[in-house]
């Protein structure tokens, strides 16, 4: 993990902590930016990125782009449930 502090120095033991925190948080974290000013840490997290995955009639998919018409008819036809409040 990639870690820029700014501002001010932090001991490897405080760094290793905002690490273990910001895995914690915001699993997937790839990069953080710490911002040091006398007393006060700002903290900023880059996540990596990623797509939604729905599983829909028995496929895990993102899209429906690449589904053939009948599967598409599926997806139309599919019953949604809910839950009431």
């Amino acid at each position: 993990m990639n870690v820029n502090v700014t501002g001010g120095q932090l001991s490897q033991k405080e760094i290793d902590m905002y690490i273990e925190r910001a895995n914690e948080l915001h699993p997937g974290t790839t990069s953080i930016d710490i911002s040091v000013d006398g007393d006060y840490v700002d903290i900023d997290y880059h996540v990596m990125p990623f797509d939604r995955i729905r599983r829909i009639t028995g496929y895990l998919v993102g899209t429906l782009d690449r589904f053939n018409d009948a599967k598409r008819a599926e997806v139309g036809d599919r019953v949604k449930h809910g839950i009431s409040a």
